[in-house]
């Protein structure tokens, strides 16, 4: 059999161990799929695969064992999940391009769960729109609020939600509540002064639990909506490291045009000849005030916003072999 594998694994497909079979990819933007294409999905994997559906770390989801051959009979049937998900395509009925850059993932968001700030799918779908189809090498991640459930600091973008939390004094009864579940789950950004809460700004992670531990609603959300943006975290073989913060409550906006900003840098400095180079080795060579000059062109942050003067990463650094 006359195998084109480059072709084959731009078209969702991945190379796998058993020769001349191969595993359908797909991403879902956000994490988010409508039940109904699960069916979609069993019939594949039951009449073209070995019965089996890998949930993938990136929220996507792969079906194994599918012989090489039916690949265009498999992209006819999935077609309807691809426009269902919204996902960019080329050509219809054809799959869609496996771009190098992974999909967004997210959290479940403020849909459902209490302590997130944003609707985190939403906004995923917001930046899959703004990037995609796209082949660099770029990983990004949303969670609802500074629990991290999608474990956003180990992205070249995490997005982590943030409240701008407001106080009625009127309101308060000075239980104390507010300041004890800061103490013991946040930051201690908030303590009582003659039967009156202070909130220290410099300390606050903008969590919200303030919030949601109210009993007479003193505290509220802001109605905007702010991000703390971290940046360059990875996995892999040589330095695997957790993101650091770059913006301190960033809005929307500003997050998808810094993104966007650095797929024009990354289109700069890549080393194309490698297979492919990771962000932030990039920002490792070029340093980070050439990344931030690079980043922040047109943005126009909110007034409260805060920028890193310079970043410092670390992680486990396993050294090279002198020749």
């Amino acid at each position: 059999m006359d195998i084109n594998k480059k072709k084959l694994t731009k078209n969702a497909y991945r190379v796998t161990k058993e020769r001349y079979k191969t595993a359908l990819r797909v991403r879902v933007p956000g994490g988010r799929i409508e039940a109904k294409h699960l069916l979609v999905l069993q019939k594949i994997a039951d009449e073209y695969g070995i019965g089996d559906l890998h949930l993938t770390t990136r929220q996507g989801f792969e079906i194994p064992g599918i012989d090489m051959d039916k690949v265009e009979e498999v992209n006819a049937m999935i077609q309807p999940v691809i426009e269902g998900l919204e996902i960019n395509q080329v050509e219809p009925g054809t799959g869609y391009p496996a771009a190098g850059t992974r999909n967004v993932a997210a959290c479940i968001g403020n849909r459902v769960c209490p302590k997130a700030q944003f609707e985190t799918s939403g906004f995923a779908k917001r930046i899959e729109d703004a990037i995609f189809p796209n082949n660099l090498h770029v990983k990004i991640a949303l969670t609802g609020c500074p629990n991290d459930c999608i474990k956003a600091r180990m992205h070249d973008f995490g997005i982590i939600g943030m409240t701008l939390p407001e106080y009625d004094r009127q309101k308060c009864v000075s239980c104390n509540r507010c300041v004890k579940k800061c103490r013991s789950l946040s930051t201690e950004a908030l303590k009582m002064d003659n039967y009156k809460i202070e909130r220290d700004h410099s300390k606050c992670i903008g969590c919200g639990e303030c919030v949601l531990h109210c009993p007479t609603g003193a505290w509220t959300r802001n109605e905007n909506k702010y991000y703390r943006l971290s940046i360059m975290g990875r996995t892999g073989k040589r330095n695997p490291r957790l993101a650091e913060d770059f913006i301190i409550w960033a809005d929307e906006e500003s997050v998808i045009k810094i993104i966007l900003n650095t797929y024009e840098y990354v289109e700069e400095y890549i080393d194309r000849s490698l297979p492919k180079e990771h962000i932030g080795y990039i920002v490792d060579r070029t340093g980070f005030i050439e990344f931030k000059k690079w980043a922040l062109r047109g943005v126009v942050l909110p007034q409260m916003a805060q920028v890193a003067d310079y970043i410092y990463w670390s992680g486990i650094i396993y050294p090279k072999s002198i020749r």
